[in-house]
């Protein structure tokens, strides 16, 4: 007979209905080939109690946080407020809760769930990914996390952590998949009606910041550099535009950015290929000149390490009309 996995959904103070609702949707629909469910899910709050969700409703659970202990998979989804969104500490029964759930069991975050593992020093030393929107602010508070924001999910054995909302479904069945293959975890997403996997990253998703950051002694170079991203500019160019030497422009610049000057050119870089590819109809030779990659090989190689997609497919996503089908039956 297959074990039934426990699963422990925590729900905290205005968690995101969406993603508190996943876990029982996916993993809670996944059988075997006798129809036997391979996953209890059980919900709990930290005293029992009823929380707020994001969606003003009540949630009213049935258990509290010690169903922690016998959990095989803990999951946190996501939440808009609360200490450890603030870099505060949190409460010291959900850290204690977390620190004993990382010791016997995997755990899984979804979304701004990162900020209470990264609170909790769960992801200490840890890759680690969180919604784009909220990436800098995770790095400032919690920089002992290796945080890469451009993908959909990490997998870090017992540790797994999620990008924002949808990306939630991406983790979950790559964690169906993981524990029992990939036919248990197509039927899930065919049921569900979802892609039981997407290409890319979540960095294709991520807006440009309406207002350039040119905050800092290195401000007014990144300004400067902004208005030629087409031209040719190397380190030396930027270190000389600022009157620094190159190694005092790196190291200010990367205390001032979080990032070296090359992968804060490439972004910039990336940033304005990706605005010509969604509003205009340059030929994809012209979009990789005006944003400085000079050649459409070089383009491609950038695009897709950073997106995971070509140029081409990235402008037929963003910017082709979408095919809709309409069937209307008769009635009667």
């Amino acid at each position: 007979m297959t074990q039934v996995h426990q699963v422990a959904v925590l729900a905290l103070h205005d968690v995101v209905a969406f993603e508190l609702g996943l876990p029982h949707r996916l993993m809670g629909s996944a059988v075997d080939d006798d129809g036997t469910p391979l996953y209890e899910v059980r919900v709990a709050t930290l005293d029992g109690g009823p929380i707020m969700s994001s969606a003003g409703f009540e949630v009213l659970p049935r258990f509290d946080v010690s169903i922690l202990e016998g959990a095989d998979t803990v999951v946190i989804p996501g939440h808009y407020s609360g200490p450890a969104m603030r870099g505060e500490p949190i409460d010291d029964t959900l850290r204690s809760a977390l620190a004993a759930a990382h010791r016997r069991s995997r755990i899984v975050s979804i979304c701004t769930g990162a900020f209470v593992l990264g609170a909790a020093g769960v992801l200490d030393g840890r890759p680690a990914t969180t919604h784009w929107l909220h990436a800098a602010r995770f790095r400032r508070l919690y920089p002992q996390v290796d945080l890469d924001p451009d993908v959909l999910f990490v997998d870090d054995g017992d540790v797994l952590t999620s990008a924002g909302n949808a990306a939630g479904i991406d983790l979950l069945l790559h964690v169906i998949r993981r524990d029992h293959g990939a036919d248990v975890a197509n039927r899930v997403a065919r049921r569900t009606v979802v892609a039981p996997w997407r290409d890319g990253g979540q960095a294709q998703f991520a807006e440009e910041p309406p207002v350039p950051d040119v905050d800092g002694d290195t401000g007014p170079t990144r300004a400067w550099a902004l208005t030629r991203l087409g031209d040719p500019l190397t380190l030396a160019d930027l270190a000389g535009h600022a009157r620094m030497s190159v190694r005092s422009f790196t190291r200010r610049f990367r205390d001032e950015t979080g990032e070296s000057p090359q992968r804060w050119l490439v972004g910039r870089r990336l940033d304005l290929a990706r605005r010509l590819l969604e509003t205009t109809d340059l030929p994809v030779e012209q979009v990789a000149t005006r944003a400085g990659f000079g050649t459409t090989t070089s383009l491609r190689q950038h695009l897709h390490t950073a997106l995971g997609m070509a140029p081409l497919a990235y402008r037929r996503v963003y910017r082709g009309t979408p095919v809709v089908s309409s069937v209307t039956k008769a009635a009667g």
